[in-house]
């Protein structure tokens, strides 16, 4: 051996003595989201590019697995009282948020009440509870007024908006106000000083991340970085982003034009992967709040003046990826039903003209607001367009990007004066899988997700369903919501669809759940 091998030897035999870790090449991983970060508070917002950096950088007390069944995460052992209504969760040790300081049950009692200020599903929770403390650092304690089924159901949600835990002094900011520190627990570390908004965000593995034992599965268990650097590159147009994965300037682009799809799929490098199985529906918000849309009628009027496969034909194109759906639980889950819904999303013009005439419809614009960014939704509003003007509605196409539109739909101002009356958005099928799971119809008046519908009906069946606990009795009052949903419309579905992702061969372990998460993922 030569006289520098056995220096090298020598060397690396003196670091294992010290307990120094082998020197090793630092891996980054960059990938193309569907959307550019501007707002980081993933419960002020239901924006879905904020609940994908949410995953990132926070945790949560229990999470769903890839079967869907609720797993404890940070939470380490929980019991109920016989009686059903006191509830105490014990955290796991370990857990500590970025800046070193201790996880403590005062922090999730803090994130549990901001989070279930601003979530159909977290406000439906709040309502049954009477006392929710921290009985010590360890233990969280939660006592209802009634049973109440869906306890572990909210706490492990997906979607938007996620229970993400967050320290005491970032979760006691109001609900209604933006956090701007992303301190949180999770296995990366938001680097806000490499933020860019429009060109990218910078995640860091955690060295101090203590994950579960547990394999990884679905949004639960073992949360590992094999990566030491996520980098999210914003690159607004698809071929661009295409070509960069060619080329190896990228390595994953979460939502792939299915028109691109073929050059992915010619490439020996590249495979395309379904992550989320359960797929998205596409759906059309109503504002309830200004004239002609404060009209169940006119709202009735629009159920009748669509129908969904143009929309999806224009956003989607392959029909391996998208179906039509008439549910307004998805198809494929346990509620899926077209109750009430049947004759709906027709294009019946004749009957969408009697309804409009029925409510006075004068010819007042509709405002619909048209995001032209996000690849898979920017041919929404331009197929409605056509489709609500064959049946009488004037339309006013206002086009803009995705955040702009995001801030614009939580204006309740008249939409001549800067507001609206409709958008088109999805969301995950997991996030909207029963009637208080789903943010959309939830009918609370001001305290209702931006649309702010107000009926009494609606929430009273939304409160039934929270106090059921029989799924044929359940299964009966998610029909009767439909029903009144066709009676009083939220929204619309416009259909449901899988969204491609391109991946670099030289990507493994990249898990099948309703978000794209990097942890598990290692880059040859």
């Amino acid at each position: 051996m030569s006289g520098f091998g056995r220096l090298a030897l020598s060397l690396l035999a003196a670091l294992a003595f010290a307990g120094a870790a082998p020197l090793r090449a630092e891996t980054t991983l960059r990938v193309v989201m569907h959307s550019d970060l501007k707002i980081i508070d993933p419960i002020w917002t239901t924006a879905l590019i904020s609940a994908d950096h949410g995953y990132l950088v926070y945790d949560t007390l229990f999470a769903l697995d890839e079967s869907l069944t609720i797993r404890p995460q940070m939470v380490e052992r929980w019991e109920t009282s016989p009686d059903k209504l006191t509830w105490t969760f014990t955290l796991r040790d370990g857990l500590a948020w970025h800046d070193g300081t201790p996880v403590t049950g005062a922090d999730c009692v803090a994130s549990i009440r901001r989070w279930g200020a601003r979530d159909s599903m977290g406000q439906m929770l709040l309502s049954f509870v009477t006392e929710l403390s921290a009985p010590d650092d360890k233990t969280i304690r939660m006592v209802l007024k009634e049973p109440y089924g869906l306890v572990l159901a909210a706490l492990g949600k997906t979607g938007a908006n996620v229970p993400f835990m967050m320290p005491k002094r970032i979760a006691d900011t109001p609900a209604n106000v933006q956090i701007s520190d992303a301190t949180g627990s999770g296995p990366f570390i938001f680097k806000k000083d490499e933020w860019k908004a429009g060109e990218k965000s910078v995640y860091l593995r955690n060295p101090n991340y203590k994950p579960r034992a547990e394999p990884p599965s679905g949004l639960s268990g073992g949360k590992v970085a094999k990566v030491d650097r996520v980098e999210w590159i914003w690159i607004a147009d698809s071929q661009t982003q295409v070509s960069a994965l060619i080329q190896g300037e990228v390595d994953l682009i979460q939502n792939t034009p299915v028109d691109l799809l073929p050059l992915v799929e010619k490439s020996k490098n590249l495979r395309v992967q379904i992550v989320d199985k359960a797929g998205r529906q596409y759906i059309m918000r109503f504002n309830t709040l200004h004239k002609p849309f404060d009209d169940a009628r006119v709202r009735k009027a629009v159920t009748y003046a669509l129908t969904q496969r143009p929309f999806l034909e224009a956003n989607v194109g392959d029909p391996r990826y998208f179906k039509e759906c008439k549910s307004l639980f998805p198809c494929g889950l346990p509620l899926e039903s077209t109750k009430g819904w049947e004759d709906r999303l027709s294009e019946n013009i004749e009957m969408a003209r009697k309804l409009m005439a029925e409510a006075g419809y004068d010819g007042t614009p509709l405002v619909l607001l048209h995001q032209t960014e996000l690849v898979g939704h920017n041919n929404l509003a331009t197929v409605a367009k056509p489709q609500l003007e064959r049946a009488g509605f004037k339309v006013d196409l206002q086009a803009m990007d995705w955040q702009t539109l995001v801030s614009r739909r939580t204006k309740k101002e008249p939409p001549s004066a800067g507001g609206w009356h409709a958008f088109f958005t999805s969301t995950g099928s997991l996030s909207i899988p029963d009637p208080v799971a789903h943010f959309f119809l939830n009918a609370s008046c001001d305290k209702a997700q931006f649309g702010w519908p107000c009926d009494a009906e609606i929430e009273r069946l939304r409160d039934a369903y929270a106090r059921a606990t029989d799924p044929a009795q359940q299964k009966a009052i998610a029909e009767a919501v439909q029903i009144r949903a066709a009676e009083y419309p939220t929204h619309v579905p416009l259909g449901q669809f899988f969204t491609p992702t391109s991946v670099s061969n030289n990507l493994t372990g990249l898990l099948t759940a309703p978000a794209v998460v990097f942890w598990n993922v290692e880059k040859k």
